[in-house]
């Protein structure tokens, strides 16, 4: 018998501690539902289910990116459905002209709403947006851009400037003489050609004059490229040198002398459809505006619609349509002035009314496929949450049992330690 080591006390506090520690880690399961606390509870459980978890979250949001997607196309769609309710009208208008019971002063108050429903058509595009986007304005941001390129081996020449001596350009209607332009030599370089083209636009559109437009020469990189940009916002965000002479555009070395836009001729968006990298889908939305339907253009030049077949008709004599937003007039509109016009003009405007069906339908399977992939991630969602709940959440009914159990074992454990005291005790009877 001995006294300084009571081993059955130990070994029954040992056993008390660890049933104390097991009762306290089921009662943390069980007041937070969750099997695995920390590390420790299950540390590969733990990763895997932290994974998971990313997954899940990543689902959920894009779920919630889709359903921002359908809002926006239906912002366009929404559109694009008063646009119809225009060509419509415009489509009336023009059958109604091409009859000759119109005189010419009936004829003249019918392009006068020609006129106007065409500037509509371009408020809607240069206006409908969904946070701050704009939807069918053929993705520009407000700028245009024309771009001059010559190799570094054949930069502007005196044979250039001797060819545009005494010309201009036609810049969105508006002549630019090229006086600062045609006075330079074989010798100058890029740098003074732009800063010479530079100081006959500014001469011409000086950020005031001509509805507030304003121009600016920029390079490229490699000082082969000149860029005249339009920095309006909303105010003939385009580009155009129609009704330039060919001297002067072959010289400046312009490729595409009827109209460029600057950031392509649609609005583009990738919605991120997926938890992972790489999961999205691109939707595309074309340049719904009155000139890209064919619906107006340079006054007096020929219509030919925005399909293959030459419609034969021709925009009026004047600018009488605006872009929607400002008052100035920068477009022809249709002209329906005699029966030949307005005829073919119908034809034109089925053939806009043809484009935007398209486009409206393109956006309707946009639509659809995004209500599918709402659909696929919410399932997918679903099963994955449940496989994480597996590995993460508790059993109560299972943690209830191990509950009771440890509590049984904690209260014997306690008993028993009371019990050792007692054999050391023993001792006393042996020193009586």
């Amino acid at each position: 018998m001995i006294i300084n080591n009571n081993l059955n006390a130990m070994n029954a506090h040992r056993n008390m501690t660890f049933n104390s520690t097991q009762t306290g880690k089921s009662m943390e399961k069980l007041s937070s539902g969750l099997r695995i606390n920390r590390a420790g509870d299950d540390a590969a459980g733990l990763a895997i289910s932290e994974k998971m978890r990313g997954q899940i979250r990543g689902l959920d949001q894009a779920s919630r990116n889709a359903q921002d997607g359908i809002s926006l196309i239906q912002t366009a769609e929404g559109a694009l459905n008063e646009t119809h309710s225009i060509l419509q009208r415009m489509r009336e208008l023009a059958t109604q002209a091409a009859n000759d019971t119109n005189v010419g002063v009936d004829r003249n108050e019918i392009q006068k709403e020609m006129n106007t429903l065409t500037s509509e058509i371009n408020r809607v595009g240069n206006t409908t947006e969904f946070n701050t986007q704009k939807l069918l304005n053929g993705g520009q941001s407000g700028t245009g851009a024309l771009a001059a390129e010559k190799t570094a081996a054949d930069n502007f020449t005196a044979t250039d400037f001797s060819s545009i001596a005494n010309a201009g350009i036609v810049l969105n209607g508006q002549a630019v003489g090229l006086d600062n332009l045609s006075a330079l030599d074989a010798t100058a370089d890029i740098d003074a050609v732009a800063t010479a083209l530079q100081s006959d636009l500014d001469a011409v559109f000086d950020g005031s004059a001509h509805g507030g437009q304003q121009f600016t020469i920029t390079k490229n990189t490699a000082d082969t490229k000149l860029i005249i940009t339009s920095v309006n916002t909303g105010v003939d965000a385009k580009v155009d040198l129609t009704g330039s002479t060919a001297a002067v555009t072959d010289a400046l070395g312009f490729s595409d002398v009827s109209e460029v836009r600057g950031e392509g001729n649609e609005f583009t968006a990738n919605f991120q459809i997926g938890a992972n990298q790489g999961q999205s889908m691109t939707i595309t939305v074309a340049d719904m505006r009155a000139q890209a339907l064919g619906l107006s253009g340079t006054a007096s030049a020929a219509a030919n619609g925005v399909g293959a077949t030459n419609a034969n008709a021709t925009f009026g004599a004047t600018v009488n349509v605006t872009n929607g937003t400002t008052n100035a007039n920068s477009e022809a509109a249709l002209d329906v002035s005699t029966h030949e016009n307005a005829t073919a003009a119908v034809e034109v405007i089925n053939q806009a009314i043809e484009r935007v069906s398209a486009e409206r339908s393109q956006l309707g399977a946009f639509q659809n496929r995004l209500e599918h992939t709402i659909s696929n991630l919410g399932n997918a969602g679903e099963n994955l949450q449940a496989a994480e709940s597996r590995i993460r959440d508790v059993d109560m009914a299972k943690e209830m049992m191990n509950f009771t159990k440890n509590n049984i074992l904690n209260q014997a454990s306690q008993a028993m330690l009371a019990q050792s005291k007692s054999q050391p005790e023993a001792v006393l009877q042996l020193l009586r």
